[in-house]
């Protein structure tokens, strides 16, 4: 039996990074700051994936893919953009033995190549709107790494779309962020906050960045996702225009969207326990596993039920598999499935077949009961169906206990690890980067669903159009 999880009182990052390696999700790599997703790890990348996708292509996207190297040329054409990455950039500047005329950037986002490509494609309003989604790897050179959370190599999806008018524009990069809000919430059971991020959290060469927030357990905030408008700016770098109803040329309006493998560490801040990984059905991989109890002859009797209620499971469905190995003890598979974050665990012995039952326990609550063997199939979807709810629940109970009004400086810096601090912002970066400077706290979002009432900045008291969430943040 594996050792068990430090506990989260004894050090929350140690219990983290614990979890992720004991729960086989993640290796660390002989590449510095990269990490190696175990199967465990890269099925729930799968589900993420399976389910965004699907999100993505009913709102009218297509999957492509854009190369890798990026011409260190194209990121110098938008000014904003090259600054903004050049401290991550990994360029490439030898291949073949010989050096390269041009440096080539390992892909850190793709806009530029991407522009360069919906140039040639874009002739006419009638091409218009073009929408785009990418699965793919990218690298940015980070030096304080975690892994999921932070990574110089990582998976993600990166959406990118033109569009005539600059209101079709917006409209597309608030849809996008609404379908982020809607999987993390549904999919994720983690409750979002959606909003605008202020002037210096703009992603480098956008008009307007949104983003979706959420508060782990250690009360930090973790950006799950982002949304911008680009506006034209890199339409303008790279020539990107189309003959117009008017019959005038126009430059596109652009937007791109991402979510990554961050989202893996966003599910295990937001559910995980002592025990290990929790994981929401709608994500997870294996539902139910079903551990045969008992020896001797009895024991066939109970694999023969226990591979039947599998298929029966199965067809409705759920990922099932049967533990009928001798060679392990009972409690050493409870403590590994717990581990790994099985939804549903049901035992089955000769004493449950001479009853005609079988015992379930929900990961998250771990509570036993006994069911039916006849209705087992609708009582394990009914616990599943309320342990996604449960979880979306209680994240949220926890979100709200610890999001508070500030409505002074000496506040915000006394209650800077207690969440989300709602505090009246001037807008003006001096005042922001005061905040952090001070606290370590950064602003997240001005969030949609927070009605906006003119107050005082709370640091310079200066007027402010509303209330910013502000918090310490991964």
């Amino acid at each position: 039996m594996a050792d068990k999880l430090i506990p989260r009182e004894k050090g929350f990052s140690e219990w983290y990074v614990d979890l992720v390696q004991k729960a086989k999700l993640a290796d660390y790599s002989d590449v510095k700051g990269c990490m190696v997703i175990r199967p465990n790890g890269f099925a729930l990348w799968e589900s993420i994936q399976r389910a965004l996708d699907k999100m993505f292509k009913d709102t009218g996207h297509r999957n492509a893919y854009f190369p890798l190297l990026i011409p260190l040329s194209y990121l110098k054409k938008e000014a904003e953009h090259v600054e903004g990455f050049n401290p991550q950039l990994a360029l490439v500047t030898v291949a073949g033995g010989k050096q390269l005329e041009e440096p080539y950037a390992i892909r850190p986002t793709s806009e530029t190549i991407i522009n360069a490509t919906f140039a040639k494609w874009i002739q006419s309003y009638r091409d218009l709107p073009l929408l785009i989604n990418q699965w793919c790897n990218v690298m940015r050179w980070e030096m304080r790494t975690r892994l999921f959370l932070r990574t110089t190599e990582f998976l993600w999806q990166e959406g990118h779309t033109c569009h005539e008018t600059e209101e079709e524009a917006e409209r597309e990069t608030r849809q996008m962020l609404e379908i982020y809000r809607t999987f993390a919430e549904e999919h994720m059971a983690m409750p979002v906050l959606a909003g605008r991020k202020s002037e210096s959290e703009r992603f480098a060469g956008a008009l307007r960045t949104y983003s979706i927030e959420a508060m782990m357990q250690d009360k930090k905030a973790l950006q799950a996702g982002t949304s911008h408008n680009l506006g034209q700016n890199f339409a303008k770098a790279f020539n990107t225009q189309f003959l117009g109803r008017d019959g005038q040329q126009h430059y596109v309006w652009q937007t791109s969207w991402g979510v990554s493998t961050r989202l893996i560490g966003g599910l295990i801040l937001t559910h995980s326990d002592d025990s290990g990984l929790v994981v929401p059905p709608k994500l997870a991989a294996s539902h139910v596993v079903i551990i045969v109890i008992g020896k001797g002859e009895e024991r066939a009797r109970v694999v023969e039920r226990a591979q039947a209620l599998a298929a029966d499971l199965r067809r409705v469905g759920l990922g099932v598999s049967v533990d009928d190995d001798e060679s392990k003890s009972p409690g050493f598979k409870y403590f590994e499935y717990e581990l790994q974050g099985v939804c549903l665990r049901v035992e089955l012995g000769p004493k449950d077949l001479a009853k005609e039952q079988c015992v379930m326990v929900r990961r998250d609550t771990r509570v036993k009961e006994f069911a039916p063997l006849s209705g087992a199939v609708a009582r394990a979807q009914a616990l599943l169906e309320s342990m996604q709810k449960d979880l979306f629940a209680r994240a949220k109970q926890f979100r709200d206990e610890h999001t508070f009004e500030v409505n002074t400086y000496d506040e915000l810096k006394a209650r800077a690890d207690d969440g989300f601090m709602l505090a009246h912002w001037c807008e003006k970066p001096s005042c922001e980067a005061k905040v952090k400077e001070d606290t370590s706290a950064t602003t997240r979002c001005r969030p949609f669903a927070l009605e906006q009432v003119p107050g005082k900045c709370v640091v310079c008291g200066e007027p402010s159009p509303g209330r910013m969430v502000v918090a310490k943040a991964y």
